[in-house]
């Protein structure tokens, strides 16, 4: 037997795959979502399926990662991904490196699930029945 080599690209339902056991209500409709505010800019194949890199994935891990741990609005994240990668250390930077005054500011506001739910005075089912909407 010889070992596959990797994909350079996946189709929307093998992201899905990928990333459904670790957000669980991950949609074909949210990953567009996320195309048109700009958020991933997957390739196109020659009859228009998108075709999902592995940076893409990583890059829509990332999204979903501070969207559900840091309530980050996606203007934010924007920012986070988008910033030049403007410094040789390490310390403060984004998971794709990025250290800019917009993600210092930003991440000095972050609340933990418990913090937010405290400092809102609301009941975890509240928070979930927001998140889903």
């Amino acid at each position: 037997m010889t070992a596959q080599p990797a994909r350079a690209y996946y189709g929307i339902g093998e992201v899905l795959a990928q990333l459904s056991g670790e957000f669980p209500n991950i949609r074909e409709s949210k990953i567009r979502f996320l195309e048109s505010e700009g958020l991933i800019e997957p390739a196109r194949s020659p009859s228009g399926y998108r075709r999902f890199s592995r940076h893409d994935v990583e890059r829509l891990r990332y999204i979903l990662t501070v969207q559900r741990d840091h309530y980050l609005p996606l203007r934010v994240i924007k920012e986070r991904l988008d910033a030049p990668d403007d410094s040789a250390s390490s310390a403060g930077k984004t998971p794709y490196g990025h250290d800019t005054a917009a993600a210092k500011a930003a991440s000095t506001t972050l609340l933990s699930r418990a913090e937010l739910l405290e400092a809102a005075g609301i009941e975890p089912a509240l928070l979930d029945e927001l998140e889903e909407f």
